[in-house]
């Protein structure tokens, strides 16, 4: 029988040594633990822009709107029309506000919609 330990890394065994020795944690405080050691913490936050847009811009928009990518702090928005176009772009300082104070820190530098 081959044990999984065989396969884990050194650094892995350490990690999961100090997590025994602390003893249980609640899943998301471990989850941010591991996306800290993993270094994807900021990429993690800016799937969070992506997957919480319709519920920080309200429905209205989120039905003439779609959040495509982050790029190094740009948040590309596909919008379905040219007027609505408009009438967001003048809106792009409130909603990357409302964005960043949605998640607890600045994420989104600038908003792009196309």
């Amino acid at each position: 029988m081959v044990r999984i330990e065989s396969f884990t890394s050194k650094k892995e065994l350490a990690v999961r040594d100090r997590m025994k020795a602390s003893g249980p944690q609640p899943v998301g405080a471990a989850i941010k633990v591991l996306a800290h050691q993993l270094g994807i913490t900021k990429t993690l936050s800016q799937y969070s822009v992506i997957t919480l847009w319709e519920s920080i811009v309200g429905e209205q928009i989120a039905r003439v709107t779609t959040a495509q990518r982050m790029e190094n702090g740009i948040l590309f928005v596909g919008v379905k029309t040219a007027p609505w176009r408009a009438e967001l772009s003048m809106r792009r300082l409130e909603i990357t506000e409302k964005i960043n104070n949605a998640l607890g820190k600045k994420v989104v530098k600038d908003i792009r919609f196309r």
